[in-house]
């Protein structure tokens, strides 16, 4: 289920915005704001200390908050290609006349990144999945309204679709990327911190109060609470 969750979410958001074309954008917003949440709450409640507990093990505790910073700032790059893609922010005035090359790749290692956590977490799957089906509903139907062609659309989502899986097997399966565990968990967490929380202070209009998208946020931490993602003790 690790591999199949996060690459479901792509394909089922791509099929939703291609089949149905969802025209409100309310039920989209409270997802969003249900996936910031899960997914921020997770980072904090999970990721977090488990990423100190195995830096303090290795004695590199020092070093664990310079690279999540590190990941914030990274993250921040990304969205200077990406145009905030990752936490649904496109604009309906950009078009593209060819492929936007930028937009993917910075997607993609977003994405890629993202995988990496999975592999010792794989409860974290179901939060990126949830966090990537309304991107997913979101890039096809602005990708729609451009000029791109279906085919090339297609091949977009389902390259993306496999970024994070693909980020996951490398994880599990590169041995001499073990040693820097904490360090690229804690670049990750970065990452995740800067997607969720924009994503949570995006999903309220003009910072009006909003009963139904801070119930959807409520959910989210207690979700995020009761899954019960387990820290593995490092020896």
């Amino acid at each position: 289920m690790n591999y199949i969750l996060p690459l479901l979410s792509v394909l089922i958001g791509y099929g939703i915005a291609f089949f149905i074309m969802p025209k409100k954008k309310t039920s989209l917003k409270l997802l969003m704001a249900f996936s910031g949440s899960f997914l921020l709450s997770l980072t904090v409640m999970h990721l977090l200390p488990e990423v100190y507990h195995s830096a303090e093990s290795a004695h590199q505790e020092g070093s664990v908050g310079i690279f999540i910073m590190c990941g914030i700032l990274f993250q921040i790059v990304l969205e200077f290609f990406s145009k905030g893609a990752e936490h649904g922010h496109v604009h309906s005035h950009d078009t593209f006349e060819k492929t936007p090359w930028l937009l993917f790749i910075s997607l993609c290692i977003h994405a890629y990144l993202e995988g990496f956590p999975v592999s010792n977490h794989p409860d974290l799957a179901l939060g990126i999945a949830i966090h990537h089906l309304p991107i997913a509903i979101i890039l096809t139907s602005f990708f729609l309204n451009t000029k791109l062609t279906k085919t090339t659309i297609f091949l977009f989502m389902i390259v993306f679709a496999l970024m994070t899986p693909l980020g996951t097997l490398t994880a599990s399966y590169a041995t001499f990327l073990q040693p820097f565990h904490a360090q690229i968990t804690a670049v990750v967490i970065g990452i995740l911190f800067h997607i969720s929380s924009t994503i949570i202070f995006e999903s309220s209009e003009n910072h009006k109060f909003n009963l139904a998208k801070l119930s959807m946020i409520a959910i989210g931490i207690i979700t995020a609470y009761f899954l019960g993602i387990d820290v593995p003790h490092v020896h």
